[in-house]
């Protein structure tokens, strides 16, 4: 297996006169991955994924980036940045020059790049996103389906080897939801490990195989993400229910253990019942 392109090791974290936020969590994740993060609002995913990005320092427990073990430095926080992309739920929030191709070209700028490779990041990324013929457009004017492509291509703009997204699909209609699914399967294919933070367990399903679920500001279970939709006790600790196909399957074929994810392989169970 190759070495994780960022490791948690026995990290916590409190935010002033607060409890623990997080406590103890232990994770890892590589390079092409795609892992669902689930659970209920304030168990502890907002700061996981905060503190996976560098905006938050561990209290304890260590950080490590492929490999090399992190710091308090400013080169360490700023190193982390640049591997590692948030895309936040509320783009608005995200978004500060006044046009898109402004927007993409601040990050490589602020890393003092030469401009020739600010210009080739912005170009790339935008292209990326499907947004080229966006470049003069002012964002608040956007749609948010368009907006979210935006905040996505300013983290692409980095070239990150992990990007997180925190309820990717809110506010999306179903076609931007689909739209949004085909550039996640675009970046996975280049090789960009991803991350989202959701409650949309019909999204997450489809999404990823692996999944990571809080509870009370811990990581309850890590693992293939069929099986701990499989598990009752987990769902109902985590505030969770089971994706609409799971349920449908049971419905028509109590026992199963194994469910379909897509609507293809739906269509083919239903074919074989």
């Amino acid at each position: 297996m190759s070495e994780p392109i960022l490791r948690l090791s026995g990290v916590s974290y409190a935010y002033p006169d607060s409890p623990p936020a997080v406590e103890d969590l232990s994770f890892s994740i590589a390079k092409g991955e795609r892992v669902a993060v689930l659970g209920r609002n304030g168990a502890g995913k907002s700061t996981f994924f905060l503190l996976c990005c560098g905006i938050l320092q561990p209290e304890a427990g260590e950080i490590y980036l492929h490999g090399r073990k992190l710091t308090g430095k400013k080169s360490d926080r700023l190193e982390l940045h640049r591997r590692v992309g948030v895309v936040f739920q509320e783009a608005e929030d995200q978004i500060l020059a006044v046009t898109v191709e402004g927007e993409v070209s601040f990050g490589p700028m602020n890393l003092n790049l030469p401009l020739p490779e600010v210009e080739r990041r912005t170009a790339a990324a935008l292209s990326a996103m499907d947004l080229s013929d966006y470049r003069q457009r002012q964002p608040q004017f956007l749609s948010g389906g368009e907006k979210k492509r935006v905040t996505i291509a300013d983290i692409l703009a980095m070239e990150p080897d992990l990007i997180l997204l925190d309820e990717p699909t809110a506010s999306l209609d179903p076609e931007n939801v689909v739209r949004l699914e085909e550039t996640l399967q675009a970046l996975t294919d280049a090789g960009i490990a991803l991350m989202v933070s959701t409650h949309d367990v019909d999204f997450a399903a489809r999404f990823a195989r692996r999944g990571v679920v809080f509870t009370k500001r811990r990581v309850a279970a890590d693992g293939d993400l069929a099986d701990l939709f499989g598990r009752v006790d987990l769902l109902k600790e985590a505030g969770l229910r089971k994706p609409t196909f799971y349920q449908a399957a049971e419905a028509m074929r109590p026992g199963r253990e194994h469910y379909p994810l897509t609507l293809g392989q739906f269509t083919q169970w239903i074919k074989a019942l």
